[in-house]
């Protein structure tokens, strides 16, 4: 798909978590991620490497304690990334910073990225994203310093936006240029929304991929899959799980089967996705909990929590571990797989596994990255695909050498405005987030009385500015309002967030912040623009 095919199309770092601390990078460049609430430990590494003298630059809309500290930090306006990296990228060609010899040999369609940067120039910039054309100029020469380590870290403040593919596409231009790849201490590293979302992506839970990330063209893979399992398989794209709803509302889809969300929730435009519930014919929820989804269920299966389990987990660095049971699931609850089992043998189909195991050794013989492992070679402290056989010692650091397409491809991206920016009626952007206390939408950790002391309720960050404007006060009401809900909560002033910007965690049930987001999808992964949309704000008192 793109110059880093297997690492996009993936979503996993090209590094480790602990080149962080063990090969410290020169720079650290932070965009769209906030590692101290979204991934501490990750975090905790990224301090490591700063106290031991790395630069950091950040671009994020939101004063944080990363970007507070940081060597530069770039607030731009949300939603400006592609026009800010390709800024960067225009001074880096015009001031010959980039890397001959690595995009002569590793890469190419260098002509067209050189097109379509032409027009950024650091005016042209500065006027979309707000940043100075001096703090321009000292990002991309810091970013660009030659046989220096630089790595990238970026989260779902860069991914969540209608425009998040073409965002990444440009974070991999910028490495690409410079060289930054496939060097320990660099790369590219995402880091992802959920435990283990690394390894549902690896065995193929998207609507358009097969595990290993093989495409749908592939006959000689799914002749394997049939032969193995003895079934006939649908050789052409599924749905993508932000286009449900509508194809519910639309009477192509009748009956869900959701384990693991909470969609009434989770998803943006949340009562669109309640609507949707609303006209099935027969809803299955699979959980650890009785979820605000799970409540609308005709049938709800309960599920083991991960202490009560046996398996594997994938992380955002690639590395498979082992998990091991501690306690048994109360009640009826099993886990996932053997629900899945019971529920196909009761449907017709023979599905039996004798443990977690054996499912491993199946999935490592089908997945060409899995190949090497087993139980026994992750007992301790896990392998980093690729790992294709028995003696290979898995894989630290991705492209060494050569990319997985031959080389690099450049695919320059122009920039396009969110999709819903403030006007008159809803002069306000809205933007949410995580707090380091909770997780997610709550349903564990808002049943811990010891967290919810410390993370207690949802507090809207208001800037001074807009505070005296509105007659906001600390801790007073506030309703938020965008064209698709409304909530109510406690205001905090805060500079952290920028003026004309409001930001809302999102874990608390009572004040649900998914019913004001935009569910306007991008073109290609179709994730959902979760992070901007216009709202207003009225003082309840």
């Amino acid at each position: 798909m793109a110059s880093l095919a297997l690492t996009l199309g993936s979503g996993a770092m090209t590094n480790s978590i602990e080149d962080f601390r063990n090969e410290q990078p020169d720079v650290v460049f932070m965009i769209g991620s906030n590692p101290d609430t979204s991934h501490p430990m990750t975090g905790l590494r990224i301090r490591q490497a700063i106290r031991k003298g790395a630069k950091l630059i950040v671009a994020d809309p939101r004063g944080h304690k990363f970007a507070r500290q940081a060597d530069i930090w770039m607030q731009h306006n949300p939603g400006s990334d592609v026009a800010l990296l390709n800024g960067l990228i225009h001074i880096i060609l015009k001031e010959d910073l980039w890397d001959h010899a690595y995009v002569a040999e590793r890469t190419e369609n260098l002509e067209e990225l050189e097109i379509v940067a032409e027009k950024y120039t650091p005016a042209y910039v500065a006027r979309i994203t707000g940043i100075s054309e001096e703090m321009l100029h000292e990002a991309a020469r810091l970013y660009a310093s030659p046989g220096k380590k630089c790595a990238i870290v970026y989260g779902m403040g860069l991914a969540h936006w209608a425009s998040g593919t073409d965002n990444v596409k440009s974070i991999s231009n910028l490495a690409l240029l410079c060289g930054k790849i496939g060097m320990v201490g660099g790369g590219i590293n995402p880091l992802r929304g959920q435990n283990n979302v690394q390894g549902a992506c690896d065995m193929g839970a998207l609507f358009n991929t097969l595990p290993g990330y093989t495409g749908l063209t592939r006959d000689d893979i799914f002749d394997k899959y049939e032969k193995l399992w003895g079934v006939k398989m649908p050789r052409k794209p599924g749905k993508p799980a932000t286009e449900v709803w509508d194809n519910i509302v639309d009477g192509n889809i009748r009956g869900l089967y959701i384990f693991g969300e909470d969609p009434v929730l989770a998803d943006p435009n949340a009562m669109h996705a309640v609507n949707a519930i609303e006209k099935l014919d027969f809803l299955v929820v699979q959980d650890i909990f009785l979820t605000d989804t799970a409540k609308k269920a005709d049938v709800v299966l309960p599920a083991a929590c991960f202490a009560e389990k046996d398996g594997t987990f994938t992380c955002s660095e690639r590395r498979v571990q082992r998990i091991r049971k501690a306690f048994n699931p109360p009640g009826q609850a099993k886990a996932d797989w053997e629900i899945f089992c019971e529920l196909a043998q009761k449907m017709g189909y023979p599905m039996h596994y004798d443990s977690p195991k054996e499912i491993f050794d199946e999935i490592c013989s089908l997945t060409p990255q899995y190949a090497g492992m087993s139980y026994e070679r992750i007992d301790k402290i896990g392998l980093q695909w690729p790992c294709p056989d028995k003696d290979h010692p898995g894989t630290p650091v991705l492209h060494v050498g050569t990319f997985s397409r031959g080389k690099g491809l450049f695919i320059p991206a122009d920039y396009e405005p969110p999709h819903e920016l403030p006007d008159d009626r809803y002069p306000m952007l809205l933007t949410t987030g995580r707090d380091v206390a909770q997780y997610n939408f709550g349903s564990m950790t808002r049943r811990t009385p010891s967290i919810e002391r410390i993370s207690p309720e949802a507090l809207a960050e208001v800037h001074p500015v807009d505070a005296e404007r509105l007659g906001i006060s600390e801790k007073s009401w506030i309703r938020i309002t965008s064209r698709r809900g409304e909530v109510k909560a406690r205001a905090t002033i805060s500079e952290r967030v920028q003026l004309g910007t409001i930001f809302i965690p999102y874990h608390f049930a009572e004040v649900p912040i998914n019913n004001l987001t935009l569910n306007h999808l991008d073109k290609l992964s179709r994730s959902p623009q979760y992070k901007a949309c216009a709202v207003k704000i009225e003082v309840l008192g």
